[in-house]
């Protein structure tokens, strides 16, 4: 491999980094090897000491499940996090092997210290039938396939080395199985469909991301044009010389700080997938919280009764409901909200709380009643949504606050997430972001631009990525790492007047293009085909 990357150019020495090793490299392997081994004994163990309270465990069906979950996660390391360490690495200023296996453990602890609402946020965008039903054949059918969708577009990608979005990846494949279900379901059938409204914030993030990442780290570049004029730092690294230490610092932070929040936001999606095979599964284990705190029943059942004193106040005169749930589930399906909707969710929480008031503790429902319960108990969360989010249902404040106590009191017993799960994603994620680094690296440090990268674009091009995904994070914008960043490194490119590989370019546009529909089509043919094996 030559250093020198410009069709027909000579290149001006030998030394690549890529070739770079260190010789403090060789103890950060056997240390992760070691996390790995310690981390799958727990995860293990965990895992035998949860299905003990299952009744019966499908043991291949789970395994295979887990495996494809787990496997995505691991080629979303190796395909979405390589845009971290490009610039460390071909900036020098850290070793290759060095910065990978950096990353990875950042990538593990972003996971590790996760919140899980991303989670289950991306779990909310599935139908809410097939999650009701996720025990069900089209309930497995679904997991199946959106995972499967999701591996299947990101290795064609990583293959030929274009960096594109696990995340839209994954949530293409979600839209293409909300799609096949309503395709697949009886005439007049009542399914619940795609939020357009969310599909709509991704197909704009698609646009709008290379725009920011290309502007922004262009401008960036060139304001340190203007205010930082050592020359060195806008001009192809010399052998392996390392940049100044404040840029050098500067870089090695944003990698730290992009790899982390990489594992916390998409470290999730993992996790949340990985639940809903759990509950699928082996609901009687891991479809309630069953947690032995005899004071958390109490708080749940004051809380219930506290929104259905709320709820009364905005109950219509003479309107009846003949079927509760029915007209719940109607609501949370539709997202509208009826004068029926308001008593039925009423009655609902009733009934549902005097079942749960029967218990001392999650943990002493038995487990004929597990599924039935956390299925009433999710369906009046999602009902919730639609006053505590989508503000369906005009409340007084007071009431919104009894609405979102109940929310996350209801949210606690459905929404959880063990920690070996979390541990086995961190790994996953981890892992893969050591092993299959190396296509998705060449393609950001080499083959975007018609020089290598300089000091300052890979400063430029971290500092806009880092900041623009913590102002996403903050903002619950769905903004692509590898669009922002990959986008990112070639406005540097047109700002220092470098050049840009238009095969590359076109190639990798094509691709954010393409994820969409590519994995929307997928996904729905892999359900339809599912469908009729489970």
């Amino acid at each position: 491999m030559t250093d020198a990357i410009a069709p027909g150019s000579t290149p001006s020495h030998s030394y690549h980094p890529l070739e770079h090793r260190s010789s403090i490299g060789k103890y950060f392997l056997p240390i992760f090897a070691i996390i790995l081994i310690a981390g799958l004994g727990y995860v293990g163990y965990a895992l035998s000491q949860d299905l003990e309270s299952a009744a019966s465990v499908p043991w291949f069906l789970l395994g295979l499940a887990l495996l494809i979950a787990l496997g995505f996660e691991f080629v979303n390391g190796f395909h979405d996090t390589a845009n971290a360490v490009a610039t460390v690495i071909y900036t020098r200023s850290m070793p290759a092997e060095i910065a990978v296996v950096w990353s990875g453990f950042f990538n593990f602890l972003g996971v590790l210290f996760s919140t899980g609402a991303v989670a289950f946020g991306i779990v909310a965008l599935l139908p809410v039938e097939l999650i009701l039903q996720v025990s069900s054949g089209a309930g497995l059918a679904m997991v199946f396939a959106l995972l499967s969708a999701a591996i299947i577009w990101n290795l064609g990608t990583w293959y030929l080395g274009l960096p594109s979005s696990s995340s839209h990846t994954l949530i293409g494949s979600i839209i293409g199985v909300g799609l096949a279900n309503q395709f697949l379901a009886p005439q007049g059938t009542a399914t619940s469909g795609i939020d357009w409204s969310q599909a709509s914030n991704i197909g704009m993030s698609l646009l709008v991301s290379p725009i920011v990442g290309f502007g922004l780290s262009a401008l960036l570049l060139l304001v340190m044009k203007v205010l930082v004029k050592n020359k060195a730092l806008y001009e192809e690294p010399k052998g392996n010389k390392p940049p100044p230490a404040w840029i050098r610092g500067l870089l090695i932070f944003t990698c730290t700080g992009v790899s982390f929040a990489h594992g916390s936001n998409d470290g999730q999606k993992g996790m949340g997938l990985i639940m809903l095979i759990l509950i699928g599964l082996v609901p009687t284990a891991f479809a309630l919280n069953r947690t032995p705190d005899a004071q958390y029943v109490k708080a749940y059942l004051s809380a219930s009764q506290n929104v259905e004193t709320a709820l009364q106040k905005y109950v219509k005169p003479g309107v009846t409901v003949t079927d509760a749930r029915a007209e719940v589930a109607k609501a949370v399906k539709s997202k509208t909200w009826t004068d029926q909707t308001t008593p039925a969710l009423q009655q609902f929480v009733h009934t549902s709380s005097e079942q749960i008031a029967k218990f001392p503790t999650l943990e002493s429902v038995p487990t004929s009643l597990v599924g039935n319960i956390r299925n009433d108990v999710y369906l009046i969360g999602e009902a919730l949504k639609l006053i505590d989010k989508s503000k369906l249902l005009t409340v007084e404040a007071a009431d919104l606050d009894a609405v979102k106590a109940y929310h996350g009191a209801v949210d606690n017993a459905t929404k959880f997430i063990p920690l070996w799960v979390k541990v086995a994603v961190a790994l996953a994620l981890g892992l893969g972001t050591m092993v299959g680094w190396k296509r998705i690296v060449v393609t950001v440090g080499e083959k975007i631009g018609k020089t290598h990268l300089t000091y300052g674009q890979g400063a430029s091009a971290e500092v806009v990525a880092m900041l623009t995904i913590g102002a996403a994070d903050h903002l619950g914008l769905p903004v692509s790492t590898t669009h922002v960043l990959s986008s990112g490194v070639a406005g540097t490119m047109a700002a220092n007047g470098s050049g840009l590989q238009w095969s590359t370019v076109r190639n990798m546009l094509l691709a954010w293009v393409l994820t969409l529909p590519a994995s929307i089509g997928i996904a729905f043919l892999l359900f339809v085909l599912l469908r009729q094996v489970f």
